[in-house]
């Protein structure tokens, strides 16, 4: 492994991360009220006719140093979010903005104590667990058509890649409301999420009103583990997306959609025999 240098987390005063934390708040309700931009708000109980693509992932996890209660708070969570964009239809030229929809998850909106993550670190915090739902999203969306407008990558890994079946770094992370995730709709037609919970995972799907011509396949490369600095280890890969014809599977173009570079909160090596 390469060494190379560590991002390093920048000690500031608690009156001074509120004070920014409300600042960009702010500044993102402005931008809301005083953009152009085409927020999509319309929601249709009705299913578009196509499905583009389907995924889910497991409600449940064992996570270290991670108490279950706060897992089952996070599906309360998920059930209000979900509430809000299910079957959100994205017109042409409109944009999909996770905040915009979902709003500040208070405890008076009904969400409660969540898992969140605060510079690395296990925290809680109402509304926790809402990033599991981002993530879905994204993961839907880059493999249709749509467009990618604004996604965070997270700046830490927090938790070994047990039972992972995504490529590392193929999230998406969410904070109200200016770590947004948003996705815009290029094309003529029109797109609708399409979220739903069943005993054991949340689901999703992406519906349209027209069949795609294309197949949308995610490969990771470059994936990279520097260090130890300072006790410290940095993870980093690339994601890139293959463009195929839907009949004939033909390769049609291969883009580079993230570069992901994690402070790892664990160590990456086991000793021999374990």
């Amino acid at each position: 492994m390469q060494n190379h240098n560590l991002q390093q987390t920048i000690k500031r005063s608690k009156l001074r991360l509120w004070l920014g934390r409300y600042f960009y708040i702010l500044k993102r309700r402005l931008e809301w009220i005083f953009s152009d931009r085409k927020f999509a708000t319309e929601l249709k109980r009705d299913r578009l006719p196509v499905q583009i693509f389907t995924h889910q992932s497991i409600l449940l996890r064992q996570l270290k140093d991670v108490e279950m209660w706060l897992q089952y708070n996070k599906i309360e969570n998920l059930r209000l979010a979900i509430a809000q964009i299910d079957g959100l239809v994205i017109q042409p030229n409109q944009v999909f903005s996770f905040w915009y929809l979902v709003g500040n998850p208070t405890k008076q909106k009904g969400f409660k104590l969540g898992m969140v993550l605060d510079n690395g670190k296990v925290s809680t915090g109402y509304g926790g667990g809402l990033c599991q739902l981002a993530n879905l999203i994204y993961w839907m969306t880059i493999h249709s058509p749509l467009s990618v407008r604004e996604r965070w990558r997270h700046g830490y890994d927090v938790f070994p890649d047990v039972n992972r079946t995504l490529p590392f770094g193929s999230g998406a992370t969410v904070s109200y409301n200016y770590i947004d995730l948003q996705i815009e709709n290029k094309t003529p037609h029109q797109y609708q999420l399409c979220l739903w919970l069943t005993d054991e995972h949340l689901c999703g799907a992406i519906h349209s009103d027209m069949e795609s011509h294309y197949r949308y396949e995610i490969v990771e490369k470059n994936h990279l583990i520097s260090g130890p600095v300072a006790g410290k280890y940095m993870r980093q890969n690339q994601l890139f997306r293959k463009i195929c014809d839907r009949h004939t599977n033909q390769l049609l173009d291969e883009e580079l959609i993230a570069e992901n570079h994690a402070l790892m909160m664990y160590a990456p090596l086991l000793s021999a025999g374990k």
